[in-house]
């Protein structure tokens, strides 16, 4: 199992993180888009590391298109010498067309499309095949030697794709190098609808599970004394009710028996009621969707309910000095 770490802040915070991070033996840094651009720290990192592979997680596909996309991939991979690794998602309708003004339809046949596209955009460039991608959602037919980048002897990156539901799943499996599970995901969601979809995208794309990366970055409710202990359990539920407010994500409550949960939650989101709606997930939810250990137990908690199942993991042990972290990475890596 690889273990992943964070690297959120401003830009200027960047390059020491970054190093840090390395130090620490962390296998790659993740960014996220949530408040700024996922892609800048991550040319940052690439200039201060050496080692550590880097990563968006997510950076939103519908926000932009294959072409813009399979740009900045191909820059982030030369500079970082062959470390990036792209992480995609599609976000929700009312962002897209909303927040970003883009176009939502059939989500998961866009997304298969869209890394299809790009895919169809780097053959171009580093096999010097003639573009010529004509889809439903996109078209590339255009390329000429002034636009064609020459900077990248290292290909394409790896591309992984987050996912919740099946359809979106089964496209990971398909044409994704890996998957990236929502954190709003339970160990049995996991197993009886996940991974069994992760497979039936793997036969569809003629590839094995062992070529395929599925990442997971879980909850985790811990604390060296009660007030720590007490501010990640706050912390944690209002992450898990915001998100099970989200009606694209009932499926995952519904198979524990907590689908009308998910209609409270959207009520109260509306209202703006985000206190209430942490108060609203049980210590029964909390385990099902966090791990709720003490410090030193974390790591074997994790190895014990996601082994097997999850090749990588995002989780910083921030309750740790640095002998601990070590010890603990040295285990999930065991997993």
């Amino acid at each position: 199992m690889k273990i992943d770490a964070g690297l959120m802040g401003s830009l200027e915070s960047v390059p020491d993180k970054i190093r840090e991070l390395e130090a620490q033996g962390y296998d790659a840094a993740v960014t996220a888009e949530m408040s700024a651009d996922p892609f800048l720290p991550l040319l940052l990192a690439a200039e201060h590391s050496e080692r550590i592979g880097l990563m968006t997680s997510i950076a939103v596909a519908f926000s932009r298109n294959p072409m813009i996309v399979a740009n900045l991939a191909n820059d982030l991979q030369s500079y970082s010498k062959g470390r990036f690794i792209l992480g995609l998602g599609s976000q929700i309708k009312p962002h897209i067309t909303k927040r970003f003004s883009m176009p939502w339809s059939h989500p998961a046949a866009r997304m298969r499309e869209f890394i299809l596209a790009m895919r169809a955009i780097w053959a171009c460039w580093y096999d010097g095949q003639k573009l010529d991608f004509r889809g439903e959602f996109y078209t590339h037919t255009l390329m000429t030697p002034m636009f064609t980048p020459t900077n990248n002897p290292h290909g394409a990156p790896r591309v992984v794709l987050a996912a919740v539901g099946p359809k979106m799943t089964e496209v990971a499996g398909e044409v994704a190098d890996g998957m990236l599970v929502h954190a709003f995901t339970t160990a049995r969601y996991l197993r009886e609808v996940t991974l069994p979809a992760v497979e039936r995208g793997l036969v569809k794309g003629g590839r094995a599970r062992k070529d395929f990366e599925v990442c997971y970055p879980p909850f985790v409710v811990t604390g060296r004394d009660e007030k720590e202990w007490q501010d990640a359990r706050t912390g944690i539920a209002r992450q898990i009710a915001f998100y099970g407010s989200t009606p694209a994500y009932r499926n995952v409550l519904e198979l524990h028996g907590w689908g009308e949960l998910q209609t409270e939650l959207n009520r109260l989101s509306k209202q703006g009621e985000w206190v209430a709606m942490g108060d609203r997930i049980s210590d029964d939810m909390l385990e099902e969707f966090a791990i709720v250990s003490e410090p030193a137990r974390v790591a074997s908690a994790l190895k014990s309910r996601f082994g097997g199942m999850v090749d990588r993991v995002l989780c910083t042990f921030p309750f740790a000095d640095d002998a601990e972290r070590e010890a603990y990475l040295e285990e999930l890596r065991a997993a």
